[in-house]
C-alpha cells in the first residue's frame, strides 16, 4: 500500500541535487554566449546632457552599445507599472534605459554587449556622460519637507495618500480612559539574496522564437513584459526559470532592464546574450524595503483593550513605484493583527527619494505594521503596570468571532479585509509555555545575581497568505506509469518538488518517487501569475490537488471499463488499479495511459494495446464526446479571498552592561498555517525566516548619505547576521488551524519567521534595558548612546527636583 505523505516530515528531494553541485543557476547557461555589463548612474539626481561612445565602437569584441536614443517602440517608453492603484495619483517608472534624468545611484544608462564581462566592463568604463547635477531627496524627512522635488511634476514628493478607517478612532481615544502617542521609525533594509539578477537569452531566427531563462520568482510575467516591449506574439516567447539562488521578494519585480535588454540584443545579434548582476550591482540598482516613520495614537481602559487606534506612517518607496503601493497597502492593514479594535484609523503618504526603489521584500510590509502595533500594546502594558502577554490576550479575536471582518478595510488583493480562521488564545497558550514566559522573573533575578542584564520580548502577527488572482496544475501520467506534474509558479528553495509530489502521491495512490515536478516553465504551464506572498502551497497545491483528482477520476472511468467493474468498487495503491476484494483483478496506471490514447501507430510493445485492432468494442467511439486522449488532467486554483496565517515570536536578550552588545539567548515560535504538507519544510522556512529578522532587527540597515550614495554598499560595510548570530535551537511549534477557503485547509508559510522579529527583539531588548525602543534596527553604539541619553536624562530630572524641593 502507498505510506500517507501528506503531512509527514519527508526529506527534501531536491536536496541532493543541489548538495552534490548539480543545481543550474543562470550562470551556468549558455557557455559561449556573450556578455552583458551595464553603465550605472554614479549620481543620484541629474539630467544627463550627453553620452558619447565614441570610444567604445572600435573596442575588438565589444558587438553592441545601447542608450535610450537606440529604443524604438514599446522599449522606448517607461516601464510598467505593474499594480495601478486609484490612489496612486503620481506614479512613476524608469525607462530601460535613462531618457534625459536619473534619480538614483546605480540607474541604468547604457547597455553594453561583448565577447565576455571583462571586455563589456572595460567599454562601459569608456562611455562618457556629461551630467547636470540636480539636488537629490534622500530621506523620508527630506521627502516630507519636500524643499526639493524628485519628480519635477510631483508635488510635495507624494505619489500617493491613502487613508482608510472604520468607526470613529479619534472619538473613541479622546473618550478613553488612558490614551498615549508613539512615533516609531524602522529602516531602510534588503533582501540580499546569495545569487544577484540574471537573465540568459538566445534568438531562433529560423522559428522566429525567443527562449529566456531568468531568475525570477514569475516566468509567465516576464514573458508577458518581453513580449509587449519587443513587439512578439506571446507564443513566439518561452520564458524557463532555473536554479534560483533566493528570491525574497526582489525578483518579484519585473521586469527589470536587463530582462528586456538582453532579449532585444539577443534578437538584433542573433546570437545568445548573458547579463549577471554582481554584487554591487544589487546593492545600488536593485530593489531595497522596510524604511517607515510612523505615528501611533491609542486609547484604551484599565484592562488595556483598545477602544480606538489611529497610525499615520511616511513610506520610503525610493525614485520610482513600479510595484504600486502594495508594501504601505499591507502595512497598514496587516498592521491589527490578531487584535480588534472597534475603532481604527490609517493614513499613509507614499514618498519618492532619490534612492533604489522599494518593492516586497519577505515579509512585505507586515514588520512594518507588527512593529507598530506590537511597541504599542507593550506602552500599554507599562502604562499600566500589567503584563504584556495578558494585554494582547485582553484585545484578541476570538476563536468563535472567524471569519472576523475588520471593519471595511481592503487588503492588498482588493478584497475586503476578513480573516478566514485562527484560533490566537490557542497560539499565547503555546508560546507562553514554549518560552516560559510566567517564569522569566526568576531567570532575571538569577542573571543579576551574576551581574548580567536579560530581556524577554513578544510579538504576534497576522499574515494575509495566497492572495489571487489565480495559479494553475497539470498532471500527466506517462506510459511508464511516471506522473509528471508542472506549475507555473517558480522556486527558490520552497521545496516544491517535494511538497507537489506529497500531495499528489496521496491524491493518486503512485509512490513519491514516480512523480517528478517542473516549476516555472513558461511552454509547460504558460498561464501562472508567480510565486511571492506566501503563496504557492495555498495557490499552487490547490490547484495541483484538483488537477489530480481530475486525473484520478479519469484513471477510474478508464479502469472500470478495462476491469468491467464499478467506479466505486475500484481503489489506487502503489500506481495500481485494483478492485477492492480482488487485489488480482487490476491493471496498472501506466497501462490505463496507454488505452487512454487510442492510435494507429504502435511504436512500443505497450502502444499496440491502443491500437484499432487491439482495442474491444469496434462499435465505440474511441474518444467520446467531451473527453480528452491521453491520461492528464489541467486545473486552476482562484480563491474567494486570501487566507490568514498568523503567529507568535517569543525572544529573550542579554544585553551587555559596558558594551551594550546584544546577545539572543532563546527564540521560540508558534505558528498557524492552517494544514501542514510537510512540517519539516515549514520549520526550515521559519528558521530561515528567523535569521532574516534577526538581521532585520540588529543588523541590516542601508545607509545613504546626503548625496544619495549608499555607503555601505558591499558585504565588507553591509551586516548580516553569521551562523553564530543566528539563535541556535529556535524552539518552534505548530497550531493547525484549516482554511476554509481552499480544497486542502492551507495557509502560506514562507515569510512567517521574519514578520515580527524586530517587535519581539525590540520587546526584550526594551525590558532589559527599562526605557523605550522606538527605531529598529538597532546596533550597540546605538543602545548605547540610549543609556547615556536616558541617563543623562535622568540625571536631569534628579537635579530639577532637588533644586525645587
Amino acid at each position: 500500500m502507498t505510506t500517507t505523505m501528506f503531512g509527514e516530515r519527508i526529506a527534501r528531494v531536491e536536496d541532493d541535487r543541489f548538495l552534490r553541485g548539480l543545481g543550474r543557476y543562470s550562470d551556468d547557461l549558455m557557455s559561449g554566449a556573450l556578455e552583458a555589463a551595464v553603465l550605472r548612474s554614479p549620481h543620484a539626481h541629474a539630467r544627463i546632457i550627453d553620452i558619447d561612445v565614441e570610444a567604445v565602437l572600435d573596442i575588438v569584441g565589444v558587438h553592441a552599445v545601447l542608450t535610450y536614443d537606440d529604443l524604438t517602440g514599446p522599449m522606448a517608453d517607461p516601464l510598467p507599472l505593474l499594480i495601478p492603484h486609484p490612489d496612486l495619483t503620481h506614479g512613476r517608472t524608469q525607462y530601460a534605459l535613462a531618457k534625459d534624468e536619473v534619480n538614483h545611484v546605480g540607474e541604468a544608462i547604457a547597455f553594453v554587449v561583448a565577447d565576455n564581462r571583462y571586455i563589456a566592463e572595460d567599454a562601459v568604463a569608456r562611455i562618457q556622460v556629461q551630467y547636470e547635477f540636480l539636488p537629490p531627496v534622500v530621506g523620508i524627512e527630506n521627502a516630507r519637507a519636500a524643499q526639493q522635488l524628485v519628480h519635477a511634476d510631483v508635488p510635495g514628493n507624494v505619489a500617493a495618500h491613502v487613508e482608510q478607517s472604520f468607526g470613529d478612532a479619534a472619538q473613541a481615544i479622546a473618550a478613553a480612559p488612558h490614551s498615549l502617542s508613539l512615533d516609531l521609525v524602522i529602516e531602510r533594509s534588503a533582501s540580499m539574496p546569495m545569487e544577484g539578477r540574471g537573465t540568459v537569452a538566445r534568438w531562433d531566427h529560423d522559428s522566429s522564437r525567443l527562449q529566456v531563462w531568468s531568475s525570477t520568482q514569475t516566468s509567465s510575467g516576464v514573458r508577458a513584459a518581453i513580449a509587449h516591449k519587443l513587439e512578439l506574439d506571446l507564443v513566439q516567447v518561452d520564458v524557463m526559470t532555473p536554479d534560483v539562488g533566493g528570491g525574497f521578494g526582489a525578483k518579484i519585480m519585473h521586469p527589470w532592464p536587463e530582462e528586456l535588454l538582453v532579449p532585444l540584443a539577443a534578437r538584433l545579434l542573433d546570437r545568445p546574450v548573458k547579463f549577471i548582476e554582481d554584487r554591487r550591482e544589487h546593492f545600488i540598482s536593485s530593489a531595497h524595503e522596510r524604511a517607515q516613520m510612523q505615528h501611533v495614537e491609542v486609547g484604551f481602559d484599565d484592562d488595556g483593550v483598545m477602544s480606538g487606534l489611529a497610525v499615520e506612517f511616511w513610506h520610503d518607496n525610493g525614485a520610482y513605484t513600479p510595484y504600486g503601493l502594495i508594501v504601505p497597502i499591507i502595512t497598514s492593514t496587516q498592521l491589527l493583527g490578531p487584535y480588534k479594535p472597534p475603532n481604527y484609523s490609517v493614513t499613509f503618504d507614499s514618498l519618492y527619494t532619490n534612492t533604489v526603489i522599494v518593492t516586497p521584500y519577505r515579509g512585505a510590509g507586515r514588520p512594518q505594521g507588527v512593529y507598530a502595533m506590537e511597541r504599542t500594546m507593550d506602552a500599554i502594558a507599562a502604562h499600566l503596570g500589567k503584563d504584556r502577554l495578558e494585554v494582547r490576550e485582553a484585545n484578541f479575536i476570538q476563536p468563535e468571532d472567524f471569519p472576523y471582518a475588520q471593519g471595511e478595510l481592503t487588503f492588498q488583493d482588493g478584497r475586503p479585509l476578513v480573516y478566514d480562521s485562527g484560533d490566537y488564545p490557542g497560539l499565547a497558550a503555546k508560546a507562553r509555555k514554549l518560552i516560559d514566559w510566567d517564569d522569566f522573573e526568576k531567570t532575571r533575578a538569577e542573571a543579576r545575581a551574576e551581574g548580567r542584564q536579560v530581556g524577554i520580548g513578544i510579538a504576534c502577527y497576522v499574515e494575509g497568505t495566497g492572495v489571487g488572482p489565480y495559479e494553475g496544475g497539470h498532471v500527466h501520467i506517462e506510459t511508464s506509469g511516471k506522473v509528471k506534474v508542472s506549475t507555473g509558479l517558480t522556486t527558490q528553495g520552497q521545496g516544491h518538488a517535494t511538497a507537489f509530489a506529497q500531495i499528489v502521491s496521496d491524491e493518486l495512490g503512485v509512490a513519491m518517487s514516480d512523480i517528478e515536478v517542473v516549476t516555472g516553465d513558461t511552454r509547460r504551464s504558460p498561464y501562472s501569475v508567480g510565486t511571492f506572498a506566501s503563496r504557492s502551497a495555498v495557490m499552487g497545491g490547490s490547484a495541483i490537488a484538483l488537477a489530480t483528482r481530475k486525473v484520478r477520476q479519469k484513471a477510474l472511468h478508464l479502469a472500470a471499463d478495462a476491469l468491467e467493474a464499478n467506479i466505486e468498487d475500484l481503489e489506487i495503491a502503489d500506481g495500481i488499479v485494483s478492485v477492492k476484494g480482488a487485489p488480482t483483478s487490476n491493471i496498472s496506471l501506466g497501462t490505463i495511459a496507454v488505452l487512454s490514447n487510442p492510435l494507429r501507430y504502435a511504436f512500443d510493445e505497450a502502444s499496440k494495446a491502443a491500437t484499432q485492432f487491439a482495442v474491444g468494442d469496434p462499435g465505440k467511439i474511441p474518444i467520446a464526446q467531451g473527453e480528452e486522449p491521453g491520461l492528464e488532467g489541467k486545473e486552476f486554483y482562484s480563491p474567494p479571498r486570501s487566507t490568514f496565517a498568523s503567529g507568535i515570536h517569543a525572544v529573550i536578550v542579554e544585553t551587555d552592561p559596558q558594551t551594550a552588545e546584544i546577545k539572543i539567548l532563546r527564540y521560540a515560535v508558534v505558528h498557524d498555517c492552517g494544514t501542514l504538507i510537510n512540517p519539516q519544510i515549514v520549520d526550515g522556512q521559519v528558521h530561515g525566516g528567523v535569521a532574516q529578522g534577526v538581521g532585520g532587527a540588529l543588523y541590516e540597515k542601508m545607509v545613504y548619505d546626503e548625496h544619495g550614495q549608499l555607503l555601505n554598499a558591499s558585504f565588507m560595510d553591509f551586516l548580516m547576521p553569521y551562523v553564530s548570530e543566528v539563535p541556535a535551537g529556535i524552539e518552534l511549534d505548530h497550531q493547525e488551524t484549516p482554511s476554509p477557503l481552499n480544497p486542502l485547509g492551507l495557509k502560506g508559510a514562507g515569510e512567517a519567521g521574519v514578520i515580527p522579529g524586530s517587535a519581539a527583539i525590540a520587546s526584550a531588548i526594551e525590558d532589559a534595558e527599562g526605557f523605550a525602543i522606538t527605531s529598529m534596527p538597532i546596533s550597540p553604539s546605538e543602545l548605547y548612546d540610549l543609556r547615556l541619553h536616558h541617563a543623562n536624562q535622568g540625571a536631569h530630572q534628579g537635579a530639577h527636583q532637588g533644586a525645587t524641593s
